[in-house]
C-alpha cells in the first residue's frame, strides 16, 4: 500500500506538470491569439469539464459551505491573475513573475505551520530549495532595481493564488469536482464582468487553428485543479503547495525541448533546486 504522504507528493507532482503544460500550450496559443480569449476559452472548458466530472464520478453535491469555499477559490484565483496581468503591463516582468510566485507559496506554507504545524527539518530544507527554484526559474537575467511600487501587483497576485490554494484545502475533504466547478464558474462570471466593465480589454474568438490548441490548455488545467486537491485532501498543503509551484519549471522544460528555446543558466540552477527539493520533501 502506498503511504498518504507519497501519494501528496505525488499528486503535487501531477499538478505541478498538469499547470505547467497548461501554461505552455496557453502561451503557444497566446502567441497566435488574443490573450484574453486563450483566458475565456480555458475557462469555459473547465467550467463544461468539473460537473461531468462530478456526475462520471457519482459524486454527492457537498454541503454549502464547501460550495462557498469553491466559490472563494474561484474569486482569490481570478483576483490573482487579474492582478499578474495588470503588474505585467505595468511593471516588470522580471520582478512581476518571481515575487508572485514566491508569495504565493509563502501564503498557504504559513497557513499550514498555523494549523498543521511545523514540518520537519528536511522538508523545511525543501521548501527553501523549491523558492530558490521558482525564483531562478522565472526571474529575468536583467536584474531590474526593485522599487517599492513595483511590489504592489505580484504581491496582490501572489495573495490571490496562496488564498485560491488555501480555500481548495478548505473543501477537499468531502468534495472534489464540484467546489472546483462553482470555482471556475465564479472565475468566468468575475472575468467577463471585468471584460464588460473595463471596456478596453478585447476578446476576439479565436480561430479554428488556434482552438484546439486553447482547449488543450483548458484539458491541463483541469488535471492541474483535480491533482492539487486530492494532494490536498492526501497530505499536508504547504508540501502541495510548494510541489504545484514548481509548475514553471514544466513551462520551460517544455519550451526547451518541443521549441527549442535556450535556457539560461539560472534557469538550470533552478531546475536543479527544484529536484533537491522533490528528493528532501520525498525522504
Amino acid at each position: 500500500m502506498i503511504p498518504v504522504e507519497l501519494m501528496a507528493i505525488f499528486f503535487g507532482l501531477a499538478s505541478a506538470v498538469s499547470w505547467g503544460a497548461g501554461d505552455f500550450t496557453g502561451g503557444c496559443a497566446s502567441r497566435r491569439t488574443n490573450v484574453y480569449s486563450v483566458v475565456l476559452v480555458t475557462q469555459i472548458v473547465e467550467v463544461v469539464l468539473f460537473p461531468i466530472l462530478a456526475f462520471v464520478f457519482s459524486e454527492n453535491l457537498p454541503p454549502l459551505s464547501k460550495l462557498v469555499w469553491g466559490c472563494l477559490a474561484g474569486f482569490f484565483g481570478t483576483s490573482g491573475l487579474l492582478a499578474l496581468y495588470q503588474g505585467l503591463v505595468e511593471g516588470k516582468m522580471g520582478i512581476v513573475a518571481p515575487v508572485a510566485a514566491v508569495i504565493s507559496a509563502i501564503v498557504p506554507v504559513i497557513y499550514s505551520a498555523f494549523y498543521e504545524g511545523f514540518p520537519e527539518i528536511l522538508r523545511i530544507a525543501g521548501f527553501i530549495f523549491a523558492f530558490i527554484a521558482v525564483w531562478l526559474i522565472v526571474s529575468m537575467d536583467s536584474g531590474p532595481k526593485i522599487k517599492i511600487n513595483d511590489l504592489k501587483y505580484p504581491f496582490l497576485a501572489g495573495m490571490g493564488f496562496g488564498l485560491f490554494f488555501i480555500s481548495i484545502d478548505n473543501f477537499s475533504e468531502t468534495a472534489i469536482f464540484w467546489p472546483l466547478a462553482f470555482a471556475r464558474g465564479t472565475a468566468l462570471l468575475m472575468f467577463v464582468g471585468f471584460v464588460t466593465l473595463t471596456g478596453s480589454v478585447k476578446v476576439k474568438p479565436p480561430s479554428i487553428d488556434v482552438l484546439p490548441v486553447i482547449v488543450l490548455a483548458g484539458l491541463f488545467n483541469t488535471g492541474g485543479g483535480t491533482f492539487f486537491t486530492l494532494a490536498s485532501e492526501a497530505g499536508r498543503l504547504d508540501i502541495t503547495t510548494i510541489l504545484s509551484s514548481l509548475s514553471p519549471g514544466i513551462t520551460v522544460l517544455l519550451a526547451y525541448f518541443i521549441l527549442k528555446e535556450k535556457l539560461a543558466p539560472r534557469q538550470w540552477l533552478g531546475v536543479i533546486s527544484a529536484l533537491f527539493a522533490i528528493i528532501l520533501m520525498s525522504i
